[in-house]
């Protein structure tokens, strides 16, 4: 399975999956390009000392949104790409795209869906949505994506006590090391779904 890598930020998940890939712990999966909407993040930097290919691509560079899907669907199908893995992607992926790969994008969401998700809930929005609810517990989550934030079908979870003492900081290097273990094994699962010809 050829797969893209979306981020906008450091790019950690995506340093995540490439540990994951070395140590042999994802099966079938290439990584083909990774694109980011934000020209100085960390993640284009880190495909590029792997030698991976990196784009920066944003709907600021295009008139429509119509046009940036066009654009992206362009670059996926130039890279052959099968399956696209968001990995701290901070933009709305275009329902052109979604239509395109139905059941073969996945994202990370630092919280136990369908809890705190939705427009506004990323990062360390989420964390201080966990805290002042005074919930006992949070997590991460790996799902499909669909037209709707943080909605599709989950993949995979796991969950993290909160501790008294938390912080939305504290929580979130908590949760983030979650993450990187359960994205990796959610690719490893995509990569077999897809296989095994499931791509309703």
């Amino acid at each position: 399975m050829n797969a893209a890598v979306f981020g906008s930020g450091r790019g950690s998940n995506f340093q995540s999956i490439l540990a994951a890939m070395k140590e042999g712990r994802v099966e079938g999966v290439t990584i083909s390009l990774v694109m980011s909407n934000n020209s100085s993040s960390g993640i284009l930097e880190i495909a590029r000392a792997n030698a991976i290919p990196a784009f920066h691509l944003s709907q600021k560079q295009f008139p429509s949104e119509e046009q940036y899907a066009h654009a992206l669907l362009a670059l996926l199908r130039a890279h052959a790409v099968d399956a696209i893995v968001l990995a701290g992607f901070m933009k709305r992926i275009p329902a052109q795209v979604i239509k395109a790969f139905r059941k073969r994008i996945i994202n990370i969401h630092p919280a136990l869906l369908p809890k705190y998700g939705g427009q506004g809930m990323f990062g360390i929005h989420v964390h201080e949505a966990v805290l002042q609810a005074g919930d006992r517990e949070s997590g991460a989550t790996v799902h499909y994506v669909d037209e709707q934030y943080d909605h599709g079908e989950i993949l995979l979870q796991e969950r993290v006590p909160v501790m008294p003492h938390d912080t939305p900081e504290s929580l979130a290097e908590r949760v983030l090391i979650v993450e990187h273990r359960i994205l990796p094994a959610a690719l490893t699962r995509l990569s077999a779904a897809l296989n095994n010809g499931d791509k309703k």
